[in-house]
């Protein structure tokens, strides 16, 4: 990716901000992953304490996707492990976002994504296999779709309905 950063995103694209196709996700992720900033079209997952679909998600080819898992901001497991960011930088996804928490953070940081997550876990999801695919959901205060496109740095995370020229 080339050097882009979010504030200067912000400031050329005042007119996106006021009318909404460009928004700013809260303040609220920890930054985890080797690679500080990041972006890419958007594929969602709506999901509760369980990480069946997101260990689907993650093993077919990301083609530099970043995944915006929507795990209902639960603190009381973990939706994303070593294993998956592995999988995940194997099959080619630029980043992860988890309205949720993540674990093996020593190994999540040694992958070469980027993974933004409210905070760590130790304690393994659920394995039921419940929740949605490619559905909108409202994560840090912006409803996000599929097909939308995340841009993330040390600044913080955008959401934009089209790709941003950087």
């Amino acid at each position: 990716m080339a050097a882009f950063a979010t504030a200067e995103a912000c400031d050329s694209n005042a007119s996106l901000l006021a009318n909404g196709e460009l928004r700013v996700l809260e303040p609220i992720f920890k930054i985890y992953g080797q690679r500080r900033a990041f972006s890419g079209p958007i594929m969602t997952v709506k999901v509760f304490e369980d990480n069946v679909l997101v260990r689907q998600l993650l093993e077919t080819r990301g083609e530099g996707r970043v995944l915006v898992i929507d795990g209902g901001g639960s603190n009381r497991c973990a939706l994303l492990g070593g294993n998956l960011g592995q999988s995940a930088q194997a099959m080619g996804w630029a980043g992860i976002l988890v309205n949720g928490c993540i674990r093996d953070v020593d190994e999540i940081n040694a992958c070469d994504i980027g993974v933004r997550a409210l905070g760590s876990n130790p304690i393994k999801s659920n394995k039921k296999g419940v929740g949605e695919k490619h559905v909108p959901v409202f994560v840090a205060g912006t409803l996000i779709r599929d097909g939308e496109w995340l841009y993330a740095d040390s600044d913080g995370v955008l959401i934009s309905k089209a790709e941003l020229s950087v």
